[in-house]
């Protein structure tokens, strides 16, 4: 079985037809544990809010995605943010000068990695998230290949 924990910016390309979409989706096929942190879902409101300011999608695209996110998110393992995760997060962020909610994701997959006691396979699509994992000895998908792998 594989264990995939998708930031934001890969759910993102699950529900909303872009550059890599057909990526995620085959990474999603099969039998598959995902994960996420529960602020994901206010993350991809935000994302698809901005997409309609920003003109990239239409209200009914994004209401569509919307739907469509909503009706996968009971598929994810949803990680609690607890006190402990922010500290860590607020670490990593620090550490690696990461965004608030990529510090989130980033500390969220550490530590259920530590709570399964396996590996599992960090998706994002953001680089410097990527970088940091890889420094946190996280396994990163290679976006724009078959192939998952670090680096």
């Amino acid at each position: 079985m594989k264990v995939l924990y998708l930031d934001t910016s890969a759910l993102v390309k699950r529900d909303v037809q872009e550059t890599h979409s057909d990526q995620v989706a085959q990474l999603l096929e099969g039998e598959v544990l995902a994960g996420t942190v529960i602020l994901a879902q206010v993350e991809m409101a935000s994302a698809l809010s901005k997409a309609i300011r920003l003109g990239w999608l239409s209200a009914a695209e994004a209401g569509r995605a919307w739907q469509d996110f909503l009706s996968h998110w009971a598929f994810y393992v949803r990680l609690p943010v607890t006190g402990a995760l922010a500290r860590r997060a607020a670490d990593l962020s620090w550490r690696y000068g990461l965004r608030a909610y990529d510090a989130v994701h980033l500390a969220g997959a550490l530590t259920w990695s530590e709570m399964l006691g396996a590996g599992i396979l960090f998706v994002s699509f953001d680089q410097q998230l990527v970088r940091a994992a890889e420094r946190e000895g996280l396994p990163c998908w290679a976006f724009g290949s078959r192939a998952g792998s670090s680096g």
